[in-house]
């Protein structure tokens, strides 16, 4: 008796079929390369806000190392004196140079990505 309620189980199973299961694959690849490609994009916008954020800070401690010393400075005097904390990352490179002359009133910040594109127009002083 119990094998023929096991037969009669097994005889009304509607499992899924071979090609319903590939076609469900199939379809979570498709969806898994669109969240990867979209992915990639928010990294480089984040990349590009982290810059435009950074050259910010170093116009920031310039003008403070400028309160203090009444000239402008480079980003090693910058970050030696507390001013700045990093330097530079992977993902881009921020630096300040400074005017011409023995007590420099100028200064530029310029920003760039690791793909050598800028961050935006250089901050001047």
């Amino acid at each position: 008796m119990f094998t023929k309620q096991l037969r009669e189980a097994r005889e009304n199973d509607g499992g899924f079929t071979l090609i319903e299961l590939l076609i469900v694959i199939v379809v979570l690849g498709v969806l898994a390369g669109i969240v990867v490609f979209g992915v990639s994009k928010f990294r480089g916008d984040s990349a590009l806000a982290a810059c435009q954020a950074e050259m910010k800070t170093v116009q920031t401690a310039e003008e403070a190392y400028f309160a203090k010393n009444n000239a402008y400075t480079d980003n090693a005097t910058l970050f030696s004196g507390g001013y700045i904390k990093t330097q530079s990352t992977t993902n881009y490179t921020v630096t300040a140079t400074p005017g011409t002359g023995a007590r420099p009133t100028t200064y530029a910040v310029h920003g760039v990505l690791a793909d050598n594109t800028t961050c935006g127009a250089d901050l001047t002083q």
